[in-house]
């Protein structure tokens, strides 16, 4: 099963390190990670993914503010459209 976690504040940075381990503990979960690029600089992005032990981002958006609406919506329909039934899952 694929589990999205979409990342841009501070945050959601701070929660995604716990849930990213735990989902890591199970080898039937995929983590897909986002990044919108709302914080895009070295000190308020990258510094989370190092100290908490994020696994890089496997899209970067690179836009932030309302627009995250607009861009994230395509990359969800195509992680999943193909995929397997995941509703008993």
């Amino acid at each position: 099963m694929k589990i999205l976690t979409i990342l841009g504040a501070r945050p959601q940075f701070i929660k995604a390190g716990a849930v990213s381990r735990e989902i890591a503990k199970h080898t039937h979960l995929k983590e897909v990670i986002v990044h919108t690029g709302q914080h895009y600089d070295a000190n308020m992005s990258d510094i989370f993914f190092e100290e908490l032990h994020l696994s890089q981002p496997d899209y970067f958006l690179g836009i932030g503010g309302c627009q995250v609406l607009f861009r994230y919506g395509p990359l969800t329909t195509n992680q999943y459209t193909n995929s397997q039934d995941t509703n008993n899952q």
